[in-house]
C-alpha cells in the first residue's frame, strides 16, 4: 500500500474562511464577528432567544414549495432573535456574495412576509 499524498487544500468558492469562535465553527469570519456582536446585545438585554442556522419553510400559494427531489424547500438563515424593543423576530444572514439560489429563496420568504436582513 502506497502512502497517500495530501491533496490540494480546498477553498471556498467565495474565499470565505471557516472560523471558530466560542467553540462554534462558522462558515466565515464575517458570520463569526456578527455572532459576537449579537451575543453582546443579548447580554445587554437588547435582544433575546438568539439562535443560529434557523430553517424557514417556504410556502407558495398552493402549499409548501418542493425541490426537484420532492423535499420541502427552505431558506436557512444564519441568525434569528427577538428584538426586545419591538417584540419582533429578526432574521439575519451574513452574506458576502449572495448566490442566485439564495436570492430566489429570499424573494420567496419576503413574499411570505418574512424579511431577511443581510449583514
Amino acid at each position: 500500500m502506497r502512502p497517500t499524498k495530501p491533496g490540494p487544500r480546498r477553498t471556498n468558492k467565495f474565499s470565505a474562511r471557516k472560523t471558530v469562535f466560542d467553540g462554534i465553527r462558522f462558515d466565515s469570519k464575517k458570520e463569526a464577528e456578527r455572532w459576537a456582536e449579537l451575543r453582546l446585545l443579548e447580554r445587554a438585554g437588547e435582544i433575546a432567544d438568539l439562535r443560529r442556522q434557523v430553517p424557514l419553510e417556504l410556502e407558495g400559494r398552493d402549499g409548501p414549495l418542493l425541490t426537484r427531489t420532492g423535499r420541502r424547500m427552505r431558506l436557512t438563515v444564519d441568525f434569528a432573535y427577538t428584538d426586545l424593543r419591538t417584540g419582533l423576530t429578526v432574521y439575519e444572514d451574513a452574506k458576502g456574495m449572495p448566490t442566485r439560489d439564495y436570492e430566489v429563496r429570499r424573494a420567496v420568504a419576503v413574499a411570505q412576509g418574512i424579511d431577511v436582513k443581510e449583514v
